[in-house]
Order: structure tokens, then C-alpha cells, then sequence
């Protein structure tokens, strides 16, 4: 049977895949799990990858991938209010509409019923209802930009990061578009691998992270929090039918827990990729700027490299008998 993930890419041409670009989600239910340093070790393995950092709202992988930007856009995700007070009448309809009270009288409170209106940049959520409402059409929703885009060079291949800005908006629209960039560039090299780091949690970013994925790896902790957090993740993954992993991270800190979970996973239909010992070199390598496969030949090294053959050898249509008879679980690049 063809693996999930091979980890060469012998047999592509270049800009012309001979098998589709899969994508392989790594998750977490909250963060701190470890997830970050698993995928840039199998970045590290992987030797044919596209990266996708997908948690904007704190990205980390950056730290370890030492990326080097070719690329930057400005991420213009949402719209914000902008009153005209040329065209203005003071009708005050728009400041009766805005379920955000953002939209106040730019005059002081006696003069305040007839004064030209203002929005509140901090307040709009960008609506659009006053401009809509507006009879005398003073009101343009602009363009905002909540963050800003990269793609950048890593030793490892491409990567595609983003970071959202503090108290802005529209993680999912910067997830989307992080996961389409890497995407096309992975097709355009003829590379068949996306590793996306996901945001932890259950939320927009996490739900753009993994919607469409080949794969979902949920990484998670031998505490009652991280079974708990990881049964939310799982409910997630599977109201959107995807196959699924589970890793568990220091798992000699709870031997009995990391059994009580893998059993937890094992019934809702997911497979056990492994388990991650605790071990201080993790805290070392990150320290070193280096990821652990690469910093050193030790047992928690050795560790992740079984994940990720546990991966490499998974079948692609894991839960989807019909899907699987058909291409026999195709894998994530063309190694055979």
C-alpha cells in the first residue's frame, strides 16, 4: 500500500506534479502542547515541503525556521467606516443604527444634535450598516489593514507566514490566505507536501487551518486539560470528516493518562501516531535556534522521527473506505 506522506519527492517534475499537493494540519487544543516544534522537525525530515504557519496570532515557527523574506504584502482583511462631514447632514441615523456605538457627534454634547457624525476606528467592526442607511451617502467603508503576509526562503524550502496585528480582526481570511499561498507554491515547484502549523484552540484560524487538509495531526499532553482540549479538536476534525492523528507530548510525565487518551482516540476513529518523551534537549534546541532532529541524535529525537514514520505510512483515505479502494492512499509526495 502507497504511504500518506513520502518524504522525498523523486518522480515529480518540476512545476508539474504527478500527484496532487496534500496538506497535512497539525494541531493543538491549547498552546505550549509542543506543536511548532514537531512540525519544524518534520520540516526538517520532510526534505520536499511547502511551510505554512498558520497561527497568525502568534507565530512562532519563524523562530526556528530562520526564514528569509522574498516576499510582503500588507493584508487588507476587513473594512472600517469613514464619514464625509462635507456631505454629512447630522442626522444622527447611522449613531441609532451601529450596534457597536461606534459612531459618535464630532461636536461637544450641546451642539451634538445637529454636528457631522465620526466612526470610531477602534469601535467599527465594518458592517457596513450606516453606510447602507446613509440618505445623503457621506459614509465609504475603507479598506483596513489588519496584518501583514511574507513568503520567505528557510533551509528547509519555502514558507508562507503572516502576522496579524495587535486587536485585529479577521484571523481566518489571514489563514486562508497563508494555506493558498503555500499551496501554489508548492504546485508551482512541484513539491507535495503543505505542513501547516495551526492555531491551538477550536475557534476561525483553527477551522481555516484544517478545513480541506489530507491530514489532521492533534497534538496533546498527558493532563485531564489536554484530553479535554484535545476531545474538542477531535469533535472539530470530524464534523468536517477528515482523518485524523493523535500524538502524545511528554507522555512518560502520565504513562496511565497517555493510555486513558490513546483509548479516547482509538474510539473516535483516530490513529496513534506515537509518543514524545519529555526531555530538557527540547528546551536546548530551541535555545540553539535549531529544531530537534537537528540538534541532536538522542532518544526524543529518535522520538518524532517514529511520528514521522507513523505518518509516512498512514493510509491517505484513513476512514474513507471508498476514497481509499479508489486511489489506495496516494501520499503526500511522489516518492514511488
Amino acid at each position: 500500500m502507497n504511504s500518506f506522506i513520502q518524504i522525498r519527492s523523486e518522480g515529480v517534475t518540476h512545476g508539474h506534479p504527478t500527484q496532487p499537493v496534500k496538506e497535512l494540519a497539525v494541531l493543538s487544543g491549547k498552546g505550549g502542547t509542543g506543536k511548532t516544534s514537531l512540525v519544524a522537525s518534520f520540516a526538517a525530515l520532510a526534505a520536499n515541503a511547502v511551510l505554512a504557519d498558520c497561527d497568525v496570532d502568534a507565530a512562532d515557527l519563524h523562530l526556528l525556521a530562520a526564514p528569509r523574506i522574498v516576499h510582503r504584502e500588507p493584508f487588507l482583511g476587513g473594512k472600517q467606516a469613514v464619514i464625509d462631514p462635507s456631505l454629512c447632514t447630522g442626522c444622527g441615523l447611522c449613531e441609532d443604527l451601529c450596534r457597536f456605538q461606534a459612531i459618535h457627534p464630532d461636536a461637544p454634547a450641546d451642539l451634538a444634535w445637529a454636528a457631522p457624525r465620526r466612526a470610531d476606528p477602534l469601535s467599527c467592526e465594518g458592517c457596513s450598516v450606516c453606510a447602507w442607511f446613509c440618505p445623503a451617502a457621506a459614509i465609504q467603508m475603507n479598506p483596513t489593514v489588519n496584518g501583514e503576509w511574507f513568503l520567505s526562503e528557510t533551509r528547509f524550502g519555502p514558507m508562507a507566514h503572516a502576522r496579524l496585528g495587535a486587536a485585529q480582526e479577521n484571523s481566518g481570511k489571514l489563514v486562508s490566505l497563508v494555506r493558498t499561498t503555500a499551496k501554489q507554491i508548492a504546485l508551482e515547484r512541484g513539491l507535495g507536501l503543505v505542513l501547516i502549523d495551526g492555531s491551538p484552540g477550536v475557534g476561525c484560524p483553527v477551522i481555516a487551518s484544517v478545513t480541506g487538509a489530507s491530514l489532521a495531526l492533534i497534538v496533546t499532553e498527558p493532563t485531564p486539560s489536554g484530553l479535554h482540549d484535545m476531545e474538542r479538536v477531535a469533535a472539530l476534525v470530524a464534523h468536517f470528516n477528515l482523518p485524523a492523528a493523535i500524538c502524545v507530548n511528554k507522555w512518560d510525565l502520565n504513562p496511565a493518562l497517555t493510555d486513558h487518551i490513546e483509548a479516547q482516540a482509538l474510539q473516535r476513529g483516530m490513529s496513534l501516531a506515537g509518543r514524545v518523551r519529555y526531555s530538557r534537549s527540547a528546551t536546548r534546541a530551541q535555545i540553539a535556534g535549531k529544531t530537534i532532529v537537528e540538534y541532536a541524535a538522542d532518544e526524543l529525537s529518535e522520538d518524532i522521527r517514529q511520528v514521522w514514520e507513523a505518518l509516512r505510512l498512514l493510509p491517505a483515505a484513513a476512514g474513507n473506505a471508498q476514497t481509499q479502494s479508489r486511489e489506495t492512499a496516494s501520499g503526500l509526495t511522489s516518492d514511488h
